[in-house]
């Protein structure tokens, strides 16, 4: 184990933050649709909670995905319409929400003073009491790793798998630009404290149901390259998971698949909505083209390489409109590029 604290101001933060709980309730909250650092993030930071003497539970807009469920067996997890039943005496957490909305907006309104937000999302500026946000970080998973070791805090087995989990999906199997020694180094001590690397790759990476690959061969089919090849966007259309036989979950990694063409540097998918909005998500392969700002225009956020967006409205033009600003943000590049 590496003497140096991993993150030293965040740690000295969270354990004041742990103080500041005892005797409450906590409710521990992720966005909407988790991936496996949402998940990840609120089953560790749920057991570390409970370990404690705390009466903790995880509340998520979207159903536990499929491939996720392995990681928090004996724990309750709740959807928000349960959760609006609840008395409001519980203490709200926010993990791996960029904006306080991305948990939706119903359980913004029943939480709407957190009492700390968790994240590594470069969009995210705060919105709890306590904010333990570090963009540098590839995952929350990671974050909470880190200050678990640095407080010297119990990590069993099923918390240090949910922990891999989220630094593995998040770095992309360590392959993402954002993964960093740190990355490597707290993989090793979560292995170390019961996390198996080979359950966790079968888990989430070797279980695709049919409906996922046809889903893949629809997106496939429909990418489409622009600025000169050197973006690639693809459409799943309105009705797509019922011809065939997938669902919301199954997008999970797709636009991986557009943006790993070579000469892409940026990759989009696009997913239509029976009710006329658009949800997007943007892969790049290099931080200096920060998707996150092209997000943004649409209301969107998130990481540098990794960002997405709901667009309620005003999305019967949002493919030209997406396209001229990845061709305006190519230019800005180059431009700075020369200079």
């Amino acid at each position: 184990m590496i003497v140096e604290k991993f993150y030293p101001d965040l740690s000295a933060q969270f354990a004041r933050l742990l103080v500041s709980l005892e005797g409450r309730k906590i409710v521990v909250i992720g966005h909407a649709r988790p991936d496996g650092d949402c998940i990840g993030s609120q089953v560790a930071l749920a057991l570390v909670l409970a370990s404690r003497g705390l009466d903790v539970i995880c509340v998520n807009a979207d159903a536990m995905p499929r491939r996720l469920q392995f990681l928090v067996g004996g724990m309750t997890f709740l959807r928000t319409d349960e959760a609006l039943k609840l008395p409001d005496d519980r203490a709200a957490i926010f993990v791996d929400c960029a904006d306080h909305a991305r948990a939706g907006e119903r359980l913004k309104v029943k939480y709407p003073a957190p009492v700390a937000v968790i994240d590594h999302h470069l969009s995210n500026v705060g919105f709890g009491a306590a904010n333990l946000v570090d963009s540098a970080s590839a995952a929350t998973c990671e974050i909470l790793a880190g200050v678990f070791f640095d407080n010297g805090l119990e990590v069993d087995a099923q918390t240090a798998q949910a922990l891999y989990a989220g630094i593995l999906t998040d770095t992309g199997q360590f392959r993402f630009n954002a993964t960093s020694r740190r990355c490597f180094l707290l993989a090793g001590e979560l292995v170390a404290r019961g996390a198996q690397p080979a359950q966790a790759g079968f888990e989430l990476y070797e279980r695709e149901s049919v409906g996922k690959l046809r889903l893949l061969q629809n997106f496939l089919s429909s990418l489409h390259l622009e600025c000169g090849g050197r973006v690639c966007i693809g459409i799943l259309r309105d009705g797509v998971f019922a011809s065939t036989g997938s669902n919301a979950e199954d997008t999970e990694g797709l636009v991986d698949y557009a943006r790993s063409i070579d000469g892409v540097e940026v990759g989009a998918l696009i997913e239509e909505r029976s009710d006329g909005t658009v949800k997007a998500s943007l892969r790049a392969k290099d931080p200096v083209y920060r998707v996150d700002l092209i997000a943004a225009e649409f209301n969107g956020g998130g990481h540098a390489c990794a960002a997405g967006l709901n667009l309620k409205s005003g999305s019967a033009d949002f493919y030209p409109r997406l396209v001229a600003a990845l061709t305006k943000r190519m230019a800005a590049v180059d431009a700075a590029k020369k200079g």
